[in-house]
């Protein structure tokens, strides 16, 4: 069984952890498998370092007239049994051939935009369920959820990032974008002094959550970190996680938090509401609502014994659901199943003619 993972992301995002969590994770376990991938020097570093077979490609837009003709001899070449391909650029792109094509989905996707796929994947239940309401019929609409790679970590010298190390340290994690809110929580801030934060990550609002905190009067007790990826240390430096996402179709973070033990205070936005169980693994506050999430912050860090109750029953969620031993058996028992054409399922010369609606 051989399978080329094609990703066409951006540069960050938690799509495209994933994507890098998971390849390593099927290499490890041994699966034969090409990644051809968006230029990319330090993903393309991450991977070979791991021992993963990359090829680079272009994923431009709709003049791009060379990566196609590139995935072609890269799938001639490689002969795969399965394709996987990431969202929509690279989805759009890949050529047909004599494979089982997958596309896999981190978000609501227009169903037509994968309509040259005989399966497709989705992260939640939610989003399978979206692509079933837009025509896609059941047998080929798969649920399979993500991982979280735990590797213990040893905290950060909160020194070095001008941090006093007796102050409750809250940690955000993800793009620096609108749809993220870290604008709610530099608010939320406000309201739970002698607290600092660190937000680990990157994009254009950058200089604009800069000028926010110092108009709030917070500057002085958040630290922009860039992108990292050293999440482990970063979760086992802080008291707190906080997701404050107003739109997040599954959001890696929540399980991420589990992982490390890190107690967690989410918005409710769609991806987090749908897995976490508010009160018992994490905390869950109204969407775009700062003094909610205030509230809940101060909770974590003043109530006896809840950031303790949240961790364990983060943990056993962790590893009872969402391990890299879990994630891995999932797709390879999802994957072996295409292959032997059982019931519900294409195999690798299955007709292309029977597309959704």
């Amino acid at each position: 069984m051989r399978v080329m993972q094609v990703m066409a992301g951006g540069a960050h995002g938690g799509a495209e952890t994933f994507f890098v969590d998971l390849v390593c994770a099927l290499h490890r376990a041994g699966l034969p498998q090409r990644a051809v991938i968006r230029r990319n020097p330090e993903r393309s570093e991450i991977l070979r370092d791991a021992g993963v077979d990359v090829v680079e490609r272009r994923f431009g837009g709709r003049l791009d007239v060379f990566t196609r003709p590139g995935l072609r001899r890269d799938i001639a070449a490689f002969r795969p049994d399965i394709v996987q391909t990431w969202m929509v650029r690279a989805t759009r792109l890949c050529p047909p051939g004599p494979f089982v094509h997958v596309g896999w989905l981190g978000g609501y996707y227009k169903p037509q935009r994968f309509a040259a796929c005989d399966h497709v994947v989705g992260v939640t239940p939610d989003i399978a369920r979206h692509m079933r309401d837009g025509g896609w019929p059941a047998a080929r609409v798969h649920y399979l959820p993500t991982l979280a790679v735990s590797k213990p970590a040893p905290p950060l010298d909160r020194a070095e990032y001008a941090t006093p190390s007796d102050a409750p340290l809250l940690l955000a994690l993800g793009r620096l974008h609108v749809k993220k809110a870290f604008d709610i929580l530099l608010k939320a801030l406000v309201d739970v002094p002698g607290t600092w934060l660190w937000i680990a990550g990157e994009g254009e609002l950058r200089a604009e959550l800069e000028n926010l905190a110092r108009e709030l009067g917070v500057a002085e007790r958040v630290r922009f970190l860039g992108w990292r990826y050293d999440r482990e240390a970063l979760l086992a430096s802080a008291d707190v996680c906080v997701f404050p996402s107003r739109y997040e179709p599954f959001g890696t973070v929540t399980i991420e938090a589990w992982a490390a033990g890190t107690p967690l205070v989410a918005a409710a936005s769609v991806g987090p509401a749908g897995v976490i169980r508010d009160g018992e693994d994490a905390l869950l506050v109204p969407v775009d609502d700062a003094p909610a999430l205030a509230a809940a912050i101060r909770r974590v860090i003043e109530e006896p014994g809840l950031a303790e109750r949240l961790v364990a029953a983060g943990r056993q969620r962790y590893h009872r659901e969402f391990t890299e031993e879990a994630c891995v058996r999932r797709y390879l028992a999802f994957y072996e199943a295409l292959l032997e054409g059982r019931p519900g399922t294409a195999g690798p010369n299955a007709a292309r003619a029977a597309t959704p609606a």
